[in-house]
């Protein structure tokens, strides 16, 4: 735990609001779709009071008015019944008291302040918000409430935490105020939120766009201006407003760094095309609008940003009628209605494999190893899956017993993972776009990043200076070593780089695990390094599927065995708990890189490439270095199910406008 984020997307409510009576009408101020009622029938209607309100729809530019509606509560109201308390003000469950004469059941808290009459329904101050009721002064919501509320909440959180890292979230979209140094000591990251609007509220990946953000901070004098055409502008755009949220770090000074801390795209577009609701299913399966979205996204923070992000969302109960399981958001990276009938994953007693996940029950049948007593398991999600899971799993006799019998001998690690492309894809969306190269590690700072996930080429420029200098591992005096450096160490991963014989569902384990790539009659050798100067031919720039036991090299202590070991770190793998070889050849070389650097050398072990580079020493000037990865065979072919015509989708567009 290194930290604390702040209130999850906090909101202004009505807190500032010129007059209740009327929505604003600036740009980008409020979203509009559906009904749309003003903050005075919102009053009136909570009392149960019919009301005819504004509705709109939201289109190509935007939202656009499409009449009212008439909304009739028939007399219900949302305020709680006086009957659900003692006559002195005491709830039953809760046991809280409430004032009876000052604070009554039953009635608007509004209307007991004054702001309207709940009989005649008239607004008495239509400016009530605008102003403190303490000193009269007009509101602004970020200093006089989120602030204090920031502030107050800090102190708190370093009462029980004092170095805790405070991750900074105004709202949506909002600049952060100057909260100040001795708040923050040093120990924050700017954390604030960011979705493509007119994919999120439309469900379509449509060919325009519009800076949403530019808009709400007026950038343009008018709305038109800020439209974008074409995917090109389309991605120029995102990845413009994502450099804006990340100039706002500014504000806190110290040079904090930033991420940013919600990112996504919903996967239930057109009427949830992918999942075979429309058309007759004839595009189940297919995610590519979902993965140009959700890269385009993803893009806006690379570039000269180069910003870290967290992708929203991940859920482990995910189902295509019900999505995430809230208010109908569908942003999960998973789902279990993606998986794909394979009956490899869960082992019984008796050496007999059953499903991952039992589709008519809904529960997922993955198992867990409790450290404290190694003989028994406990039923887990699908998520806790690790190596060291599934190598000890026992026979479940039921999804619904909590305590299993103790382990029984089971298959051996290269019986049961005999596909790790496909294990890692198997239920994921758009993974192309969410598995992208990244640099987790990085000697110096980032000051470029590029991945084209068409070309499946990823591109780093690092700036180095002498402060990185210290950046090396401790040398032994008393032996002759070579003072060796950290390495920059960039995420690869298989579903972008994955040698052949792993893409093509585990052709790598053909002839007791050995895979050998002949170019004609001459055997193909796995390239795991190279350096500025090197020949970098066919044959040297190829990592190969081989075996641990068929080769020597890389054989450093530790490697040999493997305790726990996550399914995104499978190189260098061996038979969990077991010598290397013991139980015959098993996987090492995951990737098929072409790597190039314009300085130093470059290594690559299991999904991770490690870079190293000279440092500029003390009083030199700072240097960048530049790495370049591709997939030595080619693009790895997108999982989608069917393509679509340019004409389809051409026609598709001109209808989705007509409808508007």
């Amino acid at each position: 735990m290194i930290g604390w984020d702040s209130l999850n997307e906090p909101f202004e409510g009505l807190c500032g609001w010129e007059n209740i009576s009327s929505n604003p009408t600036a740009q980008g101020s409020t979203l509009k779709k559906g009904t749309h009622p003003t903050p005075a029938q919102g009053l009136r209607l909570g009392m149960g009071q019919a009301q005819t309100v504004d509705r709109y729809s939201f289109g190509p530019f935007g939202p656009a008015h499409d009449g009212t509606v008439t909304i009739d509560p028939k007399g219900r109201s949302i305020w709680a019944d006086p009957a659900t308390e003692t006559p002195d003000g005491v709830h039953p469950k809760w046991s809280w008291k409430r004032d009876v004469e000052r604070w009554p059941l039953g009635t608007c808290v509004w209307a007991h302040h004054g702001v309207w009459d709940i009989e005649t329904g008239f607004i008495l101050r239509e400016d009530y918000f605008r102003y403190s009721p303490l000193t009269g002064e007009l509101v602004d919501f970020i200093e006089d409430h989120w602030k204090p509320h920031f502030i107050a909440w800090a102190r708190r959180i370093r009462a029980s935490h004092p170095e805790a890292i405070l991750f900074v979230q105004p709202p949506v979209f909002a600049q952060p105020p100057d909260v100040g140094e001795e708040v923050l000591k040093g120990r924050c990251v700017y954390a604030p939120h960011y979705y493509d609007g007119l994919t999120l509220v439309t469900r379509h990946w449509n060919w325009f766009n519009a800076d949403a953000l530019g808009l709400l901070r007026g950038k343009y004098t008018n709305k038109m201006k800020a439209v974008k055409i074409g995917e090109g502008a389309i991605r120029k755009s995102l990845q413009e407003q994502l450099g804006m949220l990340k100039a706002d770090v500014d504000i806190l000074k110290n040079g904090y760094p930033v991420v940013i801390g919600e990112i996504g795209t919903p996967f239930d577009m057109d009427g949830k095309r992918s999942y075979g609701w429309t058309d007759r299913g004839k595009h189940k399966g297919d995610y590519s609008r979902q993965e140009k979205a959700l890269d385009a996204s993803l893009n806006g923070a690379d570039g000269v940003n180069a910003l870290s992000w967290t992708v929203w969302t991940y859920c482990t109960d995910h189902t295509h009628d019900w999505g995430d399981g809230w208010n109908m958001e569908d942003l999960s990276l998973w789902s279990a209605d993606d998986l794909r009938e394979k009956k490899q994953i869960l082992i019984d007693g008796d050496g007999q494999v059953g499903d991952l996940y039992d589709g008519i029950a809904g529960e997922s049948r993955a198992g867990l190893l409790p450290r404290e007593d190694p003989s028994v398991i406990t039923v887990a999600a699908s998520s806790s899956l690790t190596l060291r899971t599934l190598d000890t799993l026992p026979a479940l006799s039921s999804t619904d017993d909590m305590t299993l019998r103790p382990r029984k001998p089971q298959p051996t690690f290269r019986d049961w993972l005999q596909d790790p492309y496909g294990f890692l894809t198997n239920g994921a969306r758009a993974v192309r776009a969410f598995a992208r190269p990244w640099p987790h590690k990085v000697v110096g700072v980032p000051v470029d990043m590029k991945f084209e996930i068409q070309k499946a080429w990823f591109k780093l420029v690092v700036r180095v200076s002498a402060e990185d200098g210290e950046s090396w591992l401790g040398v032994d005096e008393e032996e002759e070593h070579e003072k060796e450096r950290l390495a920059t160490e960039i995420y690869v991963p298989l579903v972008h780089y994955g040698v052949k014989g792993l893409v093509e569902k585990g052709r790598g384990f053909v002839d007791g695990g050995v895979a050998r790539f002949r170019k004609g009659k001459e055997e193909v050798e796995p390239r795991r390094s190279g350096s500025v100067g090197e020949q970098n031919d066919e044959n040297r720039g190829m990592n190969v599927y081989t075996s641990a036991r068929s080769s020597g090299r890389n054989s450093r202590p530790g490697s040999r065995f493997a305790s726990s070991i996550d399914l995104l770190t499978l190189g260098g793998l061996t038979n969990p708990g077991s010598p290397a070889g013991e139980d015959g050849p098993l996987p090492r070389d995951l990737v098929d890189l072409d790597v190039k650097v314009s300085a130093g050398r470059w290594e690559v072990e299991g999904q991770t490439l490690k870079w190293w580079y000279d440092v500029p020493g003390e009083g030199e000037e700072p240097r960048e270095y530049t790495i370049e990865v591709r997939r030595r065979t080619g693009v790895i072919k997108s999982l989608a199910r069917r393509k679509s015509w340019w004409w389809e989708s051409w026609c598709e567009t001109i209808c989705r406008c007509f409808r508007v």
